[in-house]
């Protein structure tokens, strides 16, 4: 989390899929941390990186948490919804993602860091 935003409540999660082959789901997973989470780390409220492993795929979820959709904007650009891929996202990935999406909080309760 943001220290500097750590009094601002989340009312707005981003959410990102994609999915790679088991083979290169260690190697994207550093990846996308080191590429994709950390960055957010700095802008966002809160992120988290979720993984799950099936039967030679793995699905990576990214969830970041924002204050505003106009704070979404300053990061992701002036249409939040818009995918920004990673520069080796094509090498990973098994499809590039089209889209994200964009959900109001409704409740919240208990700790997810």
């Amino acid at each position: 989390m943001n220290p500097e935003r750590s009094g601002a409540q989340p009312k707005i999660a981003r959410i990102w899929r994609g999915r790679t082959t088991a083979a290169r789901a260690d190697a994207y997973a550093a990846y996308l941390y080191e590429h994709g989470i950390k960055p957010l780390e700095q802008k966002a409220l809160g992120v988290q990186m979720l993984r799950e492993d099936r039967e030679g795929e793995s699905e990576f979820v990214t969830i970041s948490y924002w204050e505003s959709v106009e704070a979404m904007s300053r990061f992701a650009g002036s249409d939040p919804r818009r995918i920004h891929h990673l520069d080796r996202d094509a090498e990973f990935l098994i499809a590039l993602p089209e889209a994200v999406q964009i959900l109001k909080i409704a409740a919240s309760s208990g700790r997810t860091g």
